[in-house]
């Protein structure tokens, strides 16, 4: 997974939006990682399931990353302004998209993580995926 979201980083410019959804532990997380990596982060990156977003500078590029586990109804979000957030020409990052309702934009890549065996099936979906 860590490879695969450096392999991802190189791809990414800096207005677009990625989307992570797949079964909580299936490597989320853990793309992100690989993506700030693969853009020479190389500082802590922890999961932002408790502070919604965590951000990011590295090599010219700003990194928002979302994490909506927690959220119990999409309205929350506007409490605490993540829709302006999510509006930024930044890179943003979201995991469990479908939680954050109609305030998630359209995913210019949307990731699915899927079991498959004993192992990981990642699935890609979007108008930024002919790179990939």
């Amino acid at each position: 997974m860590l490879e695969f979201g450096a392999d991802l980083a190189a791809r990414l410019g800096n207005d677009c939006i990625v989307t992570l959804s797949g079964d909580l532990g299936s490597g989320k997380t853990t793309i992100v990682r690989g993506v700030l990596r693969g853009l020479g982060f190389a500082g802590r990156v922890k999961s932002p399931t408790y502070t919604l977003v965590e951000s990011y500078e590295c090599n010219g590029k700003s990194i928002y990353h979302f994490d909506f586990y927690r959220i119990q109804d999409a309205e929350e979000l506007e409490l605490v302004g993540i829709p302006e957030l999510l509006t930024q020409p930044v890179i943003r990052i979201i995991e469990w998209p479908s939680l954050g309702g109609s305030y998630v934009p359209t995913a210019d890549i949307a990731i699915v993580i899927e079991a498959s065996g004993d192992g990981r099936r990642i699935r890609l979906q979007g108008r930024g995926i002919e790179s990939i």
